[in-house]
């Protein structure tokens, strides 16, 4: 049997990359420093996945097994696997890194050179070649031929249950898509159901950043500001509903300019991407959902990127701007980037701040709009 690590055992790595390597027939060997969901993996070997659409149905993945991603356990698999992938928040991909060397250390020491394909399936544009860049600069040896990384895009709604006894209960959405660099592999292309090889993956990367990041995420931040709890409740707002649509019609009329998407083609996109935020079944918290806003407003990022790319296009990005002032009102007492941004904006002022994190000319647009929020919505 084929064996796939994935590094990340959370709802995204079990409900989403996990699942999916399992129906299509891999082992697949789970690696987290959660000791809770690595002991109920590996004493279990299988768990269930609620899948979410206009009905519900469950759905059962196995053979798994699971490893502490510090133990000499995840070396011994790397060596053997066939194929691994993260899902573990880009953040952490510096900390995966040691692992990747020495399991391909080791596994040149055995003599193997049977194609190993990495793939970071992160929210973040062409993860994966960051995460190569952060094993060359540990690794004592040349990259084997065998071995290869491999960008890709993911998208697929995984949020928080409520709380169960089954420490791996997870429940996602129907839609789900994985598109994966063709030219990058090591060998042929996995066959692997849901996950699509193409040719150009900076447009599909684009596409969804530009539209269902960005749009998530000012769903969120113009949700909370307007006092809703949840994504759904949020876009079921007249305001919200307005705005994200907006937000991701300017980010797609840059797309359309950039990469010449049919524009009815990419209107449908942004129309289901607007029901997927409607599901009744998916209850996702704006809390969850805006985190991170240093991040998320930084260069190459789900804001900064569409408002360059319009910008460079001499399109309209006052909705972008709208989002990027709503971001900087955000609020999560547990995330410590929300707590430093106010405390730069405190220090700083928003226009600078904005104009430091984005790279862009736009401060004091979004400054003026900061301070005048109602007028906007």
């Amino acid at each position: 049997m084929k064996t796939a690590v994935q590094i990340g055992a959370g709802n995204i790595g079990r409900g989403f990359i996990g699942m999916l390597l399992s129906q299509a027939g891999y082992k697949v060997i789970f690696a987290d420093v959660q000791k809770e969901l690595v002991e109920a993996l590996s004493k279990r070997r299988r768990y269930s996945v609620e899948v979410v659409g206009e009905s519900r149905q469950s759905v059962e993945v196995g053979p798994v097994d699971g490893v502490d991603s510090n133990s000499q356990a995840l070396i011994d698999a790397l060596v053997d696997a066939e194929l691994v992938t993260t899902a573990v928040g880009p953040n952490v991909l510096k900390w995966i890194a040691p692992a990747l060397v020495r399991g391909i250390e080791l596994a040149v020491q055995h003599g193997r050179t049977e194609p190993l394909n990495i793939i970071a399936c992160e929210n973040a544009v062409r993860a994966t070649s960051q995460l190569k860049q952060l094993v060359l600069e540990q690794l004592p040896i040349e990259l084997p031929s065998w071995v290869a990384f491999v960008d890709a895009a993911v998208d697929r709604i995984v949020p928080p249950m409520e709380k169960t006894d089954d420490v791996l209960a997870v429940r996602v959405e129907e839609f789900c898509e994985w598109l994966v660099e063709k030219s990058a592999f090591a060998g042929e292309v996995p066959d692997i159901p849901g996950m699509t090889a193409v040719d150009n993956l900076e447009a599909g990367v684009e596409r969804k950043l530009f539209t269902l990041n960005t749009g998530h995420a000012v769903c969120a931040w113009v949700g909370q500001y307007l006092g809703f709890n949840t994504i759904a409740e949020a876009i079921a707002d007249t305001r919200v509903n307005a705005v994200v649509r907006a937000v991701m019609g300017q980010s797609g009329a840059a797309l359309i300019a950039k990469h010449h998407f049919d524009p009815a083609a990419h209107q449908a996109y942004i129309d289901k991407i607007i029901k997927r935020f409607e599901n009744p079944y998916i209850v996702d918290d704006v809390a969850r959902v805006g985190r991170q806003p240093i991040r998320k407003l930084s260069r190459g990022e789900r804001i900064a990127s569409p408002l360059s790319t319009a910008l460079s296009f001499s399109l309209p990005v006052d909705k972008l701007l709208l989002g990027a002032a709503a971001a900087m009102h955000f609020h999560n007492d547990e995330d410590p980037q929300v707590a430093e941004m106010h405390e730069l904006i405190k220090q700083k002022g928003v226009a600078e701040v904005f104009a430091e994190l984005s790279g862009t000319g736009q401060g004091e647009v979004v400054a003026d709009i900061y301070q005048h929020m109602e007028q906007y919505l």
